[in-house]
């Protein structure tokens, strides 16, 4: 299964296709993806599905989007997270859903294939992409920093919300010890 998985990696070429006008930069969809990979799905006889799970963590809704990769009795599968956003300006809450599953299943596509956004570090583009993230981060919660830093680490959080005593009434101060504790570990 992996060699199969490992083919796919090497052979997948997703090129970012789609433009953002507001924004004026290039991306490429979940949709994008799997219309690259399925002809190598087909080629290596392999299944793709995608699924997804609302999850509550503290007082905000996330996506849990699993990419599986079966091939006979073997699977390999990745997850990735999306937050919902309370509201966005001419969404419903149905479309703020699906624009929350579709970024999380690219993500977790992303994992699976090892698509990755990377660029040339002598690049331009390279600084201004990571500037952009850097300064992404320090505006991050400590919270949100907790369950990026747990999901990097394949901690559950569920799970970490119990040994810690994590909840919707958490301040911000007692994730920024809980971020201090997992970075010490």
């Amino acid at each position: 299964m992996i060699d199969k998985l490992m083919r796919i990696q090497s052979k997948l070429k997703a090129p970012k296709g789609q433009l953002n006008s507001f924004g004026g930069y290039k991306y490429r969809s979940c949709e994008d993806i799997l219309e690259a990979v399925k002809p190598l799905l087909a080629e290596e006889d392999c299944t793709l599905t995608l699924s997804d799970e609302v999850k509550l963590i503290g007082d905000r809704y996330y996506i849990e989007a699993t990419a599986t990769l079966r091939s006979g009795n073997e699977e390999i599968q990745v997850s990735a997270y999306a937050r919902e956003e309370e509201s966005k300006k001419g969404q419903d809450s149905a479309q703020i859903t699906g624009a929350t599953s579709s970024y999380a299943r690219k993500y977790a596509l992303n994992g699976l294939f090892c698509i990755d956004d990377t660029k040339d570090p002598d690049t331009d583009e390279y600084t201004k992409q990571k500037a952009k993230a850097e300064k992404t981060s320090k505006e991050l919660s400590y919270r949100d920093k907790v369950i990026i830093t747990a999901k990097e680490r394949g901690i559950s959080f569920n799970e970490l919300a119990k040994d810690y005593g994590l909840n919707g009434s958490t301040t911000e101060e007692r994730f920024k010890e809980v971020l201090k504790d997992l970075e010490g570990k």
